[in-house]
This record gives structure tokens, C-alpha cells and sequence, in this order.
């Protein structure tokens, strides 16, 4: 099953941008693609993931998985999400276990999401 990573993009981390400036969250994006995306991992730049005070953001998530929002992030952890996205993406549920994740992982969590309820349709 594919994981999704969805990107801040336009995240500013606090910063007053210059003209021509690249947002660090577009940063962060780039830095997350050269680093090499793991195989079962869709990465995916969104234009907002409402964190901003809390820096670059990225979410994880996948269906009937428990889904995932860190913060304070920047360009220079990319490799840590990287490895925190391949070890949600070969967890059947979306928990890894806490010592398995990155330390990002562990001490930057603004919010986890638990898996959307399935609810039958109703009978016509």
C-alpha cells in the first residue's frame, strides 16, 4: 500500500522572504526528493497544512492508518523524514513503535490522527 507525505510548500517558518526568495518549506520539498524517496511513499507538496507557527510541516498518512502531523522541520531534515516516511509506510497500521522512529519523529509531533471509521452505505 502507498503512503502519502504531504509537504508544506508555502510554509515561511517564521521568515520575511525576499523577492525571489524560495519558501523554506519548497526547500524542505526539495530536499525531502534529493534525498531519495522510499519505495511505497507518494510525496506530495500542498499549499498548507495549517502549522504554521510551528515551522515546516509534513503529514503522513494512509488509508485505515493512523495518520500523522510533525512540525519544526527544515531542509536539513530530510533525511530524517525520509526514514520516519519508510518506517510508517512498512508499519500495517501507521504506529511505529517509538524507538523506531526518527528523533524528529519522537519530539516534533503536533498531531496524531486515527484512522478513519469505514461506515457501510446505507441499503437503498
Amino acid at each position: 500500500m502507498t503512503v502519502t507525505l504531504h509537504v508544506c510548500i508555502t510554509c515561511r517558518a517564521g521568515q520575511t522572504l525576499g523577492e525571489g526568495e524560495v519558501a523554506p518549506g519548497k526547500r524542505l520539498h526539495g530536499a525531502i526528493l534529493e534525498a531519495g524517496v522510499p519505495e511505497g511513499v507518494n510525496v506530495v507538496p500542498v499549499e498548507c497544512l495549517s502549522a504554521c507557527s510551528q515551522g515546516c510541516s509534513v503529514a503522513l498518512s494512509a488509508p485505515g492508518r493512523w495518520s500523522y502531523v510533525y512540525g519544526r522541520l527544515s531542509d536539513a531534515n530530510a533525511q530524517d523524514v525520509v526514514a520516519g516516511a519508510a518506517a510508517y509506510a512498512a508499519a500495517p497500521d501507521g504506529l511505529v513503535p517509538w524507538r523506531s522512529r526518527p528523533e524528529i519523529f519522537r519530539k516534533q509531533s503536533l498531531a496524531r490522527i486515527p484512522p478513519i471509521a469505514v461506515l457501510p452505505e446505507a441499503a437503498e
